[in-house]
């Protein structure tokens, strides 16, 4: 199916949501209680427990007898206790990332504590539309008696929805990050629990709006999302032109090793490096893999390594997810750092396939 599609179902027997392009499978969002009591995006009231010197941060104890670390924690002290989100998926045996920059998500915003001022979405370009949700905003926050350091964005979903809506969704998301930041008294302790996929998916595919939404227990199978999904849990990758890839993630670093495969012609290292550098955002964002990644590509001429490194730059500058290309090492492997922002799809797997 040609367009925007998304996919709600269930997928090992819990709810599970796919975003689809064109038939093809670009984003997946999958239920992690069976996994982690704190998945990212989870708000929460943490207690200092042990500053770290030289790591730039500090242990905070998390509800459910979690650790957090926080980063950036200048002016703390042991046993304060503060709000903070859970920013990305912990590594094995290693605190989870947590981050006092707060988001309260919503379909039609976004509200910002810490961060001051009603912004419009630069992407809604009319002048009267954008005055028109700067004051619907201003409204919101009024109503919901927010303090002058929390500020609000306007998402660009927004200019698709009913005013009425708009301003609804506006003024409780408010009022939720108002009563949350002021509870700051107690244990540590779950405030605001993870989005679910099938609300998550309205928050984050709502623009551009979906040509179409599938529901039904047997949506995924029925879409091919459950083929697309074994499909991931394979370390091998496909690529055009009888070329391969192998992605294996180890405790230290996520390695891919680009083959030409069958191809045996002058240009097949060239064509196989640029198709696995095109895939990897993809690649990476659905299998949830991120952390320090090393590239090891097919061996080609030195004066090719431009092309690629370009290639690799403009397939990730669409990325939401923060990514930093580092460069080509004295051995011809290429490095790359990106933030575990998600919970990596092997794990999930061998959660929801327990008994």
């Amino acid at each position: 199916m040609k367009g925007r599609q998304v996919v709600l179902g269930r997928h090992w027997g819990a709810e599970a949501a796919a975003l689809m392009v064109d038939g093809r499978v670009e984003d997946l969002l999958f239920d992690l209680s069976p996994l982690t009591p704190l998945p990212p995006g989870a708000i929460c009231r943490a207690v200092v427990d042990r500053l770290v010197k030289g790591q730039g941060g500090v242990f905070v104890r998390l509800p459910e007898g979690e650790r957090g670390f926080l980063r950036d924690a200048r002016g703390l002290s042991e046993g304060q206790t503060l709000i903070v989100q859970v920013a990305g998926a912990a590594e094995d045996g290693k605190a989870i990332p947590v981050t006092q920059r707060v988001l309260v998500r919503g379909r039609a915003a976004l509200v910002t504590p810490g961060a001051p001022g009603v912004n419009v979405s630069r992407r809604i370009r009319d002048e009267g539309d954008r005055a028109r949700l700067t004051a619907l905003g201003e409204t919101a926050m009024r109503q919901a008696k927010a303090p002058e350091t929390m500020g609000l964005v306007i998402r660009s979903a927004a200019a698709l929805l009913d005013e009425d809506e708009v301003a609804g969704e506006t003024r409780q998301l408010a009022e939720l990050a108002v009563e949350v930041m002021a509870d700051t008294t107690g244990r540590p302790e779950l405030l605001v629990d993870a989005d679910l996929p099938w609300h998550g998916a309205w928050i984050d595919w709502a623009d551009p709006a979906p040509d179409s939404i599938e529901e039904g227990d047997d949506s995924f199978d029925a879409h091919g999302v459950s083929a697309a999904i074994d499909t991931l849990l394979d370390d091998e990758l496909d690529l055009p032109g009888g070329g391969f890839a192998v992605i294996e993630s180890t405790r230290a670093l996520i390695a891919v090793d680009v083959n030409t495969g069958r191809d045996t012609t002058p240009a097949a290292a060239l064509k196989v490096n640029i198709a696995l550098a095109r895939e990897l955002p993809r690649q990476l964002r659905l299998r949830g893999l991120g952390g320090q990644i090393v590239i090891d590509f097919a061996p080609s001429a030195k004066r090719d390594r431009g092309t690629i490194e370009q290639v690799l730059r403009a397939a990730f500058k669409a990325e939401g997810t923060e990514t930093t290309l580092i460069g080509w090492t004295a051995m011809g492997l290429f490095e790359l750092n990106r933030k575990r922002d998600r919970v990596p799809l092997a794990a999930i797997a061998a959660a929801g396939e327990l008994p």
